[in-house]
């Protein structure tokens, strides 16, 4: 049979490709070395010596491997890349997937890194992979405008739009009745006392002339600069969590205690899981596979995409599993995620009529 022309930069054939992508997918499935026979049952139109000479050619050239004395072959960590690279097919991620992940978003308009660790559980749940979840340390930043939205008669949410365009929420509760004439009030003295000033500035004699001036009400005050220090205060470290660290014991390649320790090492080297995530490119979905980067064990893959809102990084979301990691799924689900998470932490704060122009 002919070979097929050759029309791009890596130098593989249609056919090449055809049986690579193949390969790979056959792997990520049943976690054993795929053989001609397999690739012929999947439907791919070459006979099997055709499939056993283009899979020799593909290992002799790095991207698939033939581990011990199988005649079934694996991809190589360049092999995977090809196919993220070039051969993978896009993920839609269902209805019912996207329903899940909006419900986990719904409604969570306060604490950031709080968001961030609830839907990493999700992430853990719909991919069967471990879930990890950065959230960046506070800087001494500063507020640009203060604003509310009323709860119920005891609660409501004190929204801070930061100079650098973030936006913190925090959610306050009280004992005592509010409304929307009080919050006002308080929004009002916030934005004449607190806006453009960092954390250190908030002295007790600023809080009591705060106090002072609101007259009614007075003891809702405190914990709403309490709130706003905790939220712009000194720096602090950024943390780093995982969900379904259990899932990986349930993949062969973890099966040996060697492998698992050599896991839950470069799980507990925060550091280097921090450093890494957070200088990644902010524009894509990150993908490493094992060897990519100092700490990262063989056999595995970290799948992660940068959080940023108004140009600044506030954490990262991501998976990490074994190499044949189901790329296409878990790429998607991680993008559609992050950009959620920044949309409702940027732009899709509730309707200026019921925010901003209190």
């Amino acid at each position: 049979m002919r070979e097929a022309v050759i029309d791009d930069k890596s130098g593989l054939s249609e056919r090449k490709k055809q049986i690579l992508r193949a390969v790979v997918e056959a792997h990520i499935e049943t976690g054993e070395p795929v053989g001609s026979k397999a690739i012929v049952e999947m439907g791919i139109p070459f006979s099997s010596a055709t499939i056993r000479s283009e899979m020799a050619e593909l290992e002799d050239i790095g991207y698939l491997e033939q581990p011990h004395t199988s005649s079934g072959r694996i991809p190589t960590k360049r092999g995977y890349h090809f196919y993220v690279n070039s051969l993978m097919n896009s993920y839609k991620l269902s209805a019912m997937e996207t329903i899940e992940l909006n419900n986990a978003l719904k409604n969570k308009i306060g604490e950031l890194d709080t968001l961030i660790s609830g839907v990493s559980k999700l992430v853990s749940s719909l991919t069967n992979y471990t879930a990890v979840a950065l959230t960046a340390g506070n800087k001494d930043d500063t507020v640009y405008k203060f604003s509310y939205m009323l709860l119920d008669q005891h609660s409501f949410l004190l929204v801070m739009r930061m100079a650098d365009s973030r936006v913190i929420s925090k959610q306050i509760k009280t004992s005592s009745y509010v409304d929307d004439t009080m919050l006002s009030k308080l929004i009002q003295l916030f934005n004449k006392h607190i806006a453009g000033i960092t954390a250190k500035e908030i002295t007790f004699s600023v809080m009591m002339e705060i106090e002072r001036e609101m007259n009614v009400g007075a003891d809702i005050v405190s914990p709403s600069v309490k709130a706003v220090y905790e939220a712009i205060g000194g720096e602090e470290e950024a943390d780093i969590r995982f969900e379904g660290v259990n899932r990986l014991l349930e993949y062969p390649e973890f099966s040996d205690i060697g492998k698992v320790r050599g896991m839950l090492e470069m799980m507990e080297n925060r550091s280097g899981l921090i450093k890494l995530l957070s200088e990644a490119d902010s524009d894509k979905v990150n993908i490493y596979i094992g060897g990519d980067e100092e700490g990262l064990v063989d056999n595995s893959a970290l799948i992660f995409k940068r959080i940023t809102v108004g140009g600044k990084t506030v954490g990262a979301i991501g998976v990490l599993g074994p190499s044949r990691m189901d790329y296409s799924k878990v790429i998607s689900t991680v993008d559609y995620l992050s950009r959620q998470i920044s949309v409702q932490f940027g732009t899709a704060l509730p309707p200026s009529s019921d925010i901003d122009d209190k």
